[in-house]
């Protein structure tokens, strides 16, 4: 899930980029109105975390210009103006949730993950496939009922594969679902974390290559 967060104090920035990061979460940062705009019409993402107090003005006119184009993405307003009256404010302009500072991150994560669930159309919340069982709330996986140790983006690019069985997904696919704006198109971070799934899920093996292409689970159609 590939969040955007606007937020023009670096080092809170930095904190909330870690422990979304940290949650399982791909993130872009922006630190002003003009740069999230630009990134909210160049990229598709399933949540955005909206300062209100920015450089060039404040996130709620954003945020109303967003939903005046029919902007659906659903937007969780982060601000230290968090009076009852500013929180109406903010829910009237558009914001799906408002979080006022200071604040805990691991309710953030919570809050940011809700969303991202709430815009997705309905889907199973166990994933099984040739064995392999993922249960997607509790973000655990196991092949032939042995649970499995993997990192968020592992589980991340394992998760993609599933729900596309037997079909090749291609490495810019897996850039653009399963990473954030900082990864390099051409490197091959794709490759090193499918090599990492395959030892974890051992033999037989699962994943095919698509020579030049991606990866696929079980047979390619």
């Amino acid at each position: 899930m590939l969040v955007l967060l606007v937020e023009d104090d670096h080092e809170l920035g930095q904190a909330v980029v870690a422990g979304l990061r940290a949650g399982g979460f791909a993130v872009d940062w922006a630190t002003d109105v003009a740069e999230a705009d630009l990134k909210q019409s160049v990229y598709s993402y399933d949540c955005v975390v909206l300062d209100r107090g920015l450089p060039d003005g404040d996130g709620l006119g954003l945020l109303r210009g967003w939903r005046s184009r029919q902007v659906r993405t659903p937007v969780l307003v982060l601000t230290a103006l968090d009076a009852v009256p500013e929180r109406i404010a903010g829910f009237a302009d558009g914001a799906d949730d408002y979080l006022g500072k200071p604040f805990a991150m691991e309710e953030l994560v919570v809050r940011v993950g809700a969303l991202c669930r709430r815009a997705e159309p309905p889907r199973e919340t166990v994933l099984r496939v040739l064995g392999v069982e993922m249960d997607l709330p509790r973000r655990r996986v196991r092949r032939d009922g042995v649970l499995l140790s993997l990192t968020s983006k592992e589980f991340a690019v394992l998760e993609l594969l599933l729900t596309r069985a037997g079909h090749v997904v291609s490495r810019s696919e897996f850039i653009e679902h399963c990473w954030d704006e900082m990864a390099e198109p051409m490197s091959n971070v794709v490759d090193v974390v499918v090599a990492q799934l395959r030892r974890k899920l051992g033999e037989p093996p699962l994943i095919g290559t698509a020579r030049g292409v991606g990866f696929v689970l079980g047979p390619a159609g």
